[in-house]
């Protein structure tokens, strides 16, 4: 609460009486300040402030040496300093607005320019808070209101929000009319090559960056810096040579590119993001642990979940925040952490509330869970809530709902967006989807609508013989002759293509004859078909073998003719040897049975058969047979001990045929 009026009639107290004169203090306070001894600044700035409560000078001094202090929470006290203030000079609120966006505090920060006199000052500020807000569309507006006022550095700025905006085709009528060279600092360099990337310029965006990188090291040497200072100042020039050549196709040069930069950590904390991101990217769904890995380094390593860290909220652009986020979903929906997933996605609708991705990342979330009903309800949803942003969410919603066997949702869907309903491929889905639907109706009257707009389309590259060509088509199939045969008419007067005065003749010879006969005559005739009588050949029963001399020789001579013709034809090729082989010095011929099994060939040796399996071991006590047979022949004259002993013959020789089966199995699975 600000103190009262009376206040400042207050005497001075008892230890301010002891402190030196105020001329003294305002000169010490001059010398700190030029030796930017900015804590020293605030100390004697107090001091002052306790003798002259009031005083703007004092109060300003202190605010300032606060701002540039290396003090954490530097920017909060020179706010409580201003809202404590007794008096509010006129430049306060724009002070107090700096302090709010270095805090990211962008909204208020915007609130207190308001309040501020309008000058090149708090428009450059304005600017750069709309930037960081992602407004680019006034932010680039602005730039270009201070194009005739001398600040340092304006045209990298204005660049980069031309850029930002999606407006990169008016950067080089911006340097035009500021009158600077891409090359006349590398930051600008770096900022004319991210337009030359947005309009696909790339091999020039590379040249420009290999510039930018050069006059980055000349200039920064000048300054004798340090050689990781130059490396961490040049770092996002590198990123982003890495990213034109993953543009250009090079690939595995772009994926060592980000590597590098990641590995060997000289540089800023954004570059670093932007290479995880873009690797992560590159890599898509091989290796998901890795980049999952990869991705962790940059989040807040205290929050519970995944979260970017606090320095790369305030750097990143929404743009890039929102695509780290996005590759994080789904790699986690690649690994199938489904839980993971849905506690992230949750989250993105609140961090980006006018963006599309969150809503889609949810759709494909649900989809995973078997939930597409759920998914085409809140891609419908999001359609109905940001209309100027329907087209993607209508795409999305005819996707998921034809994969889920909903056709008439799908079409339903793209019949939603207006501005592709006349092109090939929107057309020809339509068709199938409500085909697939049951709704012959509803797709012939797609086709007749397409018609209807190619003919009155005044564009080179018409498409209405195409459409014209697959509506006929379509009529045909559903038995639609009349309308079919309409449109062929319409496609001989137009072009009278050989296709079409056929299409012609097969549609009407099922209704008219006569006319069929009268459009079959625009045909050329076929060679070779004038000395044929149609009617004999529809009386034959089909052409039959002659057996005979004269028709074996007319054979022989067709398959000379045919070897001649094969002779000529053939031509002599070099032969194609392996890579790496050289035919003059070939080396030693390779083995000619090396396509041979093993035992088919003439090195093969067969193991040696033990000897010990074809002895038959039985259990302990067991008689051998020629013993029991010698038993049974001096016992002949007993019957009963002739039926006991072969009756233990039998049974001790099945289990010997038994011992031998096992012995021979084990022998074979020890070879």
């Amino acid at each position: 609460m600000a103190p009262k009026s009376k206040d400042k009639a207050k005497p001075a107290s008892p230890a301010s009486q002891h402190l030196p004169p105020i001329e003294d203090l305002f000169t010490t306070l001059n010398k700190h300040i030029q030796s930017s001894a900015y804590k020293n600044a605030v100390k004697v700035a107090d001091q002052i402030l306790s003798i002259a409560p009031g005083d703007e000078d004092a109060l300003r001094c202190k605010v300032v040496a606060l701002i540039k202090s290396d003090k954490t929470d530097g920017f909060q006290e020179a706010i409580s300093t201003i809202e404590s203030s007794p008096t509010s000079p006129a430049d306060f609120n724009f002070l107090k607005a700096y302090c709010l966006y270095r805090q990211n505090k962008l909204n208020e920060a915007l609130e207190s320019l308001k309040r501020q006199e309008r000058s090149d000052e708090t428009m450059l500020l304005e600017s750069q808070i709309l930037y960081r807000l992602g407004k680019m569309e006034a932010c680039a507006d602005n730039y270009q209101k201070l194009y005739k006022s001398k600040i340092d550095n304006l045209e990298i700025n204005s660049v980069a929000g031309l850029v930002m905006a999606g407006r990169a085709s008016e950067v080089q009528r911006a340097l035009d009319l500021l009158r600077v060279k891409p090359t006349s600092s590398f930051e600008l360099a770096y900022n004319t090559s991210c337009s030359l990337i947005e309009v696909n310029k790339h091999t020039d965006a590379e040249q420009l960056l290999l510039s930018a990188r050069r006059i980055g090291q000349e200039t920064l040497m000048e300054d004798n810096a340090a050689d990781d200072a130059i490396e961490i100042e040049l770092s996002p020039i590198a990123v982003q040579l890495a990213y034109v050549q993953q543009l250009l196709g090079r690939k595995q040069d772009a994926m060592e590119g980000y590597l590098d930069i990641i590995k060997r950590d000289l540089a800023d904390e954004s570059s670093i993001a932007v290479a995880v991101n873009n690797l992560v990217s590159l890599k898509g769904p091989k290796d998901v642990s890795d980049s999952l890995k990869k991705l962790d380094r940059i989040k807040e390593k205290e929050a519970p979940s995944f979260q970017l860290a606090h320095g790369l909220d305030l750097k990143l652009s929404a743009k890039q925040r929102e695509a780290i986020y996005t590759n994080r979903a789904l790699l986690l929906l690649h690994a199938n952490k489904l839980d993971q997933a849905r506690e992230l996605v949750s989250g993105l609708p609140d961090m980006f509330p006018e963006s599309v991705m969150p809503i889609l990342l949810q759709a494909a979330l649900l989809v995973r869970e078997n939930r597409a009903g759920r998914a085409e309800e809140i891609l419908a949803q999001f359609a109905d809530k940001f209309p100027e942003k329907s087209k993607v969410a209508y795409l999305a919603r005819a996707q998921v709902a034809a994969a889920a066997g909903h056709p008439h949702i799908a079409a339903d869907s793209l019949a939603r967006i207006s501005d592709i309903q006349h092109k090939p491929a929107t057309v020809a889905t339509l068709v199938s989807l409500k085909e697939r639907a049951g709704d012959i109706d509803g797709a012939a009257a797609v086709l007749d609508s397409a018609i209807k707009w190619w003919s009155n389309a005044m564009t080179e590259d018409n498409k209405l013989d195409i459409i014209m060509q697959e509506a006929a088509s379509f009529k045909i199939r559903h038995g639609r002759e009349e309308e079919a045969a309409s449109l062929y008419e319409g496609l001989v007067k137009s072009q009278g293509s050989i296709e079409a005065i056929v299409g012609l003749v097969t549609t009407v010879a099922r209704m008219d004859v006569n006319k069929a006969e009268l459009y079959e005559k625009q045909l050329k005739p076929l060679p070779g078909l004038k000395g044929i009588d149609v009617d004999s050949l529809e009386k034959t029963s089909g052409a039959k073998h002659i057996e005979g001399s004269v028709n074996v020789s007319v054979v022989e001579k067709l398959e000379e003719g045919k070897n001649k013709t094969k002779a000529k034809r053939k031509r002599k090729r070099k032969p194609r040897y392996p890579k790496g082989f050289d035919p003059a010095n070939p080396g030693p011929p390779p083995d000619p049975e090396r396509w041979l099994p093993k035992r088919e060939r003439s090195s093969y040796r067969p193991k040696r058969k033990d000897k010990r399996a074809a002895q038959v071991r039985g259990s302990q006590g067991s008689v051998s047979r020629d013993k029991q047979e010698s038993g049974a022949s001096s016992n002949n004259s007993n019957p009963k001990s002739n039926q006991a002993a072969a009756s233990k013959g039998a049974a001790h020789s099945a289990a010997s045929e038994q011992t031998k089966t096992s012995a021979k199995s084990r022998k074979k699975s020890r070879n």
